[in-house]
Order: C-alpha cells, then sequence, then structure tokens
C-alpha cells in the first residue's frame, strides 16, 4: 500500500520580508519546497498535493506539475488540509502531512510515519525530544504512553512544561477518519484560525487509535526568516560537506566549501579553501581544486587540476588530467585530455583537442555583437601568449601561433601562423616625448 503526501506551503512567510514565496527560498541551491518533495517522493508517496495561497503565482509557477489546492484563506493549518481534500484519490490509503518550510525532512521519518498508520493507528504525530522545550507545544500521554492532546506552552501548566517530547507539527492520518476529524476541528483563539493539532485530543476523545514518533531535531526544524535560513544553510553545507568527505574527498578547510545538494564529487577529490559549487557540477576521481575557484554546470574529468582563481562556467566539459590554472575562465567549451590552460585566459564557445597548450593571455574572441562563434583547437596546437583567436576559427593539429598574434583565419595543421607588425625602434625617440610633455606642463 502506498501513501498520500499533503505539502502546506500556503502561509504568507512575512518574516522572510521578501516577494518571493517562502518555500521558494533556497538552501544549498534548492528551493525549500524541493526538498519537501524529493524526501516524498524517495519515501514512496504515490501522490503530492501541495496546498498554496491564492496569490503565489511564483509558487504555482514552480509547482505546475503537480495537481495543487489553493487555500482562499489564511485560516490555520486544519483549513489548509481540508482545501486538500477535494483532490485527494484514495482515502484507503495513508494521509501525510508535510510543511514546505520543514525542509530536511527524510524519507525515512516518512516512511515511519505511514508505517505506524499502515500498523492500525488513526493519527500519528512527529516529535522530537529537546532540553530545551520553550516555545513548541507539549506531547501529552495518558499513563498507558498513549498520545491524548498537543498543549501549547502558553496553556501548559508548570508540570506539563517540563515535558521534553515537543511537537514537530508533521502529521499522519488513516485516510477514512481525515474527513470527520477536519470536520470536528472548531476556531481555537481570536483569529478564528482550524489548528491541524486538535485533531489529536479529538482523536482521543472518540476513542481514535493515536500515537507519535520522534524524530532527531535538526530534521524537523522550521524556517520562518532569513535568520533562521541561514542556520539551515549552514546545517545543509556541514552534512553535504561531512557526506563528501566520508566518501572519500579532502576538504582541506571545509567550512569554507559551499556545495549544492546535486554537487557530485568523486573519490580522492581534493578541494581548498574558499572554492563554491554552482548547479550540477560533477568531479571525476583524483581532481585537485585549488583555492578561490568557482565552478556551475560543468562535467571535470578525471585527474584534472584547476585554479587557483579559476572560474568553470556552464555547458564546459573536461577530459582526463587537463589543467586550467590561474585567473582563466572557461565557458561552453569542451577540452580534451592532457590539454594545459595554465594562466590568465578566456575560452569560450571552444573545442580543444588532446595534448594542446594555451599560452598566457590567450583570448577566444566568440562575440561580435550580434552572434556567437565556435573556435576548434586541434590536438598537439601550442597557442603562444597574448593571443586573440577570432572566431568563427579553425586551427588544425599540431599548430604553432605566435605569440602577441591576431589570428583572423583558418589555419591547417602542421603550420605556423603569426600575425605581428615589424617592430620599429626609434633611437631618442623618448627624450623627444617627455621634452614634448614638459612643454604642456
Amino acid at each position: 500500500m502506498s501513501f498520500t503526501v499533503v505539502i502546506l506551503a500556503a502561509g504568507k512567510g512575512s518574516r522572510m520580508e521578501s516577494s518571493i514565496a517562502k518555500p521558494l527560498h533556497k538552501i544549498a541551491g534548492f528551493e525549500m519546497i524541493a526538498w519537501v518533495l524529493e524526501a516524498a517522493k524517495n519515501a514512496g508517496a504515490e501522490h503530492i498535493i501541495p496546498v498554496i495561497g491564492e496569490d503565489m503565482a511564483d509558487l504555482a509557477s514552480f509547482l505546475s506539475d503537480y495537481c495543487v489546492a489553493i487555500q482562499k484563506k489564511a485560516n490555520g493549518t486544519a483549513s489548509a488540509v481540508r482545501a486538500a481534500l477535494p483532490y485527494i484519490k484514495n482515502f484507503n490509503q495513508p494521509i501525510i502531512v508535510l510543511y514546505a518550510d520543514t525542509p530536511f525532512i527524510t524519507k525515512d521519518i516518512i516512511q515511519s510515519l505511514f508505517q505506524k498508520i499502515s500498523s492500525g493507528n488513526d493519527i500519528c504525530v512527529l516529535g522530537f525530544s529537546t532540553d530545551s522545550p520553550s516555545g513548541y507545544g507539549r506531547l501529552i500521554q495518558t499513563s498507558e504512553g498513549a498520545l491524548k492532546s498537543i498543549i501549547e506552552e502558553s496553556e501548559a501548566d508548570e508540570s506539563e512544561k517540563t515535558i521534553k517530547n515537543v511537537n514537530a507539527g508533521i502529521m499522519a492520518f488513516n485516510g477514512n477518519i481525515i474527513e470527520v476529524i477536519l470536520e470536528k476541528i472548531i476556531p481555537s483563539n481570536s483569529k478564528k484560525e482550524y489548528f491541524l493539532t486538535d485533531a489529536v485530543s479529538l482523536g482521543f476523545e472518540h476513542n481514535l487509535n493515536v500515537d507519535f514518533v520522534l524524530a532527531d531535531k535538526k530534521c524537523v526544524i522550521g524556517i520562518n526568516n532569513r535568520d533562521q535560513l541561514a542556520i539551515a544553510e549552514m546545517h545543509a553545507q556541514n552534512y553535504l560537506r561531512k557526506k563528501a568527505m566520508l566518501a572519500g574527498v579532502t576538504m582541506v578547510a571545509p567550512e569554507t566549501v559551499f556545495l549544492r545538494r546535486d554537487t557530485r564529487l568523486s573519490q580522492d577529490v581534493t578541494i581548498e579553501p574558499n572554492v563554491i559549487f554552482g548547479s550540477n557540477v560533477s568531479l571525476a576521481k583524483k581532481c585537485h581544486i585549488k583555492s578561490f575557484c568557482y565552478l556551475e554546470d560543468c562535467t571535470i574529468g578525471e585527474g584534472n587540476v584547476i585554479g587557483p582563481f579559476a572560474r568553470i562556467r556552464p555547458n564546459t566539459i573536461t577530459e582526463k588530467n587537463v589543467k586550467i590554472g590561474n585567473f582563466v575562465e572557461v565557458k561552453k567549451s569542451n577540452i580534451n585530455r592532457g590539454t594545459k590552460i595554465s594562466h590568465l585566459s578566456y575560452i569560450g564557445d571552444t573545442i580543444i583537442g588532446e595534448n594542446a597548450n594555451i599560452g598566457a593571455g590567450t583570448i577566444t574572441c566568440n562575440f561580435d555583437g550580434y552572434k556567437k562563434y565556435t573556435t576548434n583547437i586541434g590536438s598537439g596546437a601550442f597557442i603562444g601568449s597574448n593571443t586573440s583567436l577570432i572566431a568563427p576559427l579553425n586551427i588544425g593539429e599540431n599548430v604553432i601561433i605566435g605569440a602577441g598574434s591576431v589570428i583572423t583565419e583558418d589555419t591547417p595543421s602542421e603550420s605556423l601562423s603569426l600575425s605581428r607588425t615589424k617592430q620599429k625602434t626609434i633611437v631618442g625617440g623618448s627624450k623627444k616625448i617627455t621634452k614634448r610633455q614638459k612643454k604642456h606642463l
């Protein structure tokens, strides 16, 4: 048997102080709600129903592949779940309610909730245990250990305030009872809000089987403002770094390396301090990324040495044993094995063969103001320093380009090309210029 997931994402998120819907704020490069969606899918959810507000066009666009429910009036979590009911296809399976601003929920936790409902419980609450329960709703149990209610701190007595098991907000239901329970929830404050937590006491009063499971607090942290978002980013980065290092990656100063959730690092990769990974980066074995590099949307081959201070931009692919050195920028290029681009170069829209050498200061001039053009550099080519290659251009195999050249025409294999004008030296010329300058002072 599978289950349905309802993701509550209709909150205004006013404390984020942002025009962007709160669930779209990113952690390790991915939207908060994307983390929740992935966990639900990995846990085996058959249907996923996000619930959003009426005026959340950006979030609706992001969720265009899902059947989205609209909570027309922001009047509580129970009301939000009620908005999802018309979209639930199968009430004979468990229904798990998640939150878009609780991004670190895991597939294992979701599956544990599913198992609780599958094994005969009607309602199951997710909680966590903490020595600092202040601010959280307490899980109130009977003497036999059954969960009978959730008491908010403002309503708890002194004894209840000492309870360390607290509510994380996430809940699971037997689909056959959820409609009945939601109908029984009444507004519980001056704002006329319907709280999903009231389902616990209602379930207990109606002799339903109500239980709870405890999770690690780090997996259920909620995000309501930018400060909490930064804390969540720190947690995510620490997790991703540790995961990479335990898988065989060396980080010289891991706290200075920033990964995305989709960064793929192989064994024996070494990453020096102050390296940032953008989206969709893949590093093969034994790569060495030196300090102060930025990489995004690229595939880096085995044994590459990158940096320091290199920038690898989207749609770049390198083969084995490529070297890209200091202050080199590469974009939308394929660089074959053994090629070296060691210093101060820009390589864009370029295909470079094997074992080529690109001298310092080389620029592929790929844009004429209207269109981008491709440069092809053959295997074994030697491009002298401070050379401008004006695309579209084909440089043959084993070509030598003299330093300081501007190359505008194709060069056949095994050729030597250079375009410097003849040097002219005027003896004493500098003195004449200096005298003229002094007259104008």
